[in-house]
């Protein structure tokens, strides 16, 4: 069955602990029976920015500083799912929805709604499936998301290779969405920290032009279903299934794409392999020419960092069959 199961990610869990998470005057989306797990905004533990980082923007914004347990839980995981890239990370702050004004209010009950609405569509008691998830966007593209929502303008920028929608990272897999984080003018890089309703998630395949979900048994969409990298929240979906809690921005000390670039290179495959270039030529004596102009076309966009490695294996894949790759693979060891 596709379903990605039912699953607390680790950030969820730790979330509910911590003081200033979802705090919204009285209304709050914390389900813990704690009382002191929610606190006003006016609790919380602000300040300015400790170094010289121009402010996102003032809509509904506050900084949270070092010693507030949400900032200190978000650092320390995020910081810890990067791994040797953390030492790359400077500059780390971390910005928080107040889901200030009439509007966001709206959204923010709305997003109850929709959970409360979905954990009925999964058998009365059900789980919504709600999980933490990071995306990136650039400086404008939050500014308008903070002010009007999601939209078509504004819209996170993805390679589309998994249809029409945002495509979000897991908690602790926050790397591919860092990769695609843009530096603005003072080389300030931005993910959202997002609160996702997946519902019944099903399998989208690289090349889907899919925008909803496929049929009313599926809410969402990921690109693996025992261990997703990609959740895709569809277009008709983005102003009720996300709710966009905390902005976290930061400095690199290098080109970040670029040392992932250079890792990802260094990686050398331990089992049978064959180059690309190789590859398609190989793969031209059985595929038909648009399959191989396809191939060629994602190959390009991998050369120009457009999709991932892993996402152009899987998109030959989808185009040749495992049999012919395996069999071609094979070949070129005899050879």
């Amino acid at each position: 069955m596709a379903y990605i199961g039912n699953q607390y990610n680790h950030l969820e869990k730790d979330l509910y602990k911590a003081p200033t998470v979802f705090s919204s005057g009285s209304t709050s989306l914390d389900t813990a029976n704690d009382k002191e797990s929610v606190v006003s905004d006016c609790e919380s533990g602000v300040s300015g920015p400790c170094f010289d980082q121009p402010s996102l923007c003032n809509n509904g914004l506050i900084q949270l500083r070092s010693g507030d347990k949400a900032h200190d839980l978000i650092t320390r995981r995020f910081l810890s799912s990067l791994g040797s890239m953390a030492v790359h990370i400077k500059d780390l702050t971390i910005q928080k929805n107040c889901f200030a004004g009439v509007t966001w209010q709206a959204r923010l009950q709305s997003f109850q709604i929709f959970i409360k609405a979905m954990e009925k569509k999964c058998g009365g008691g059900g789980d919504a499936n709600v999980k933490y998830a990071w995306c990136a966007a650039t400086r404008d593209e939050i500014c308008k998301i903070v002010e009007h929502g999601f939209g078509h303008c504004g819209l996170p920028k993805n390679s589309g290779l998994y249809g029409h929608g945002i495509y979000l990272s897991p908690d602790d897999s926050p790397m591919e969405s860092v990769k695609n984080a843009v530096a603005d003018k003072n080389g300030v890089r931005y993910l959202m920290l997002c609160r996702v309703i997946l519902g019944k998630a099903e399998l989208v395949q690289p090349g889907s032009k899919q925008c909803h979900p496929s049929s009313i048994e599926f809410d969402s969409g990921v690109d693996d279903l025992s261990s997703p990298k990609k959740y895709v929240v569809w277009s008709t979906h983005l102003n009720t299934h996300i709710l966009p809690e905390f902005i976290v921005s930061f400095r690199a000390t290098s080109s970040l794409k670029g040392f992932l670039g250079m890792q990802d290179r260094l990686k050398m495959p331990t089992s049978p392999w064959i180059s690309f270039p190789a590859l398609i030529s190989a793969l031209s004596t059985y595929l038909p020419p648009t399959a191989m102009n396809l191939i060629s076309k994602y190959y390009r966009d991998h050369k120009d960092k457009k999709i991932s490695r892993h996402e152009l294996i899987q998109l030959v894949r989808q185009f040749a069959g495992d049999k012919l790759l395996i069999a071609v693979i094979k070949s070129s060891r005899t050879k």
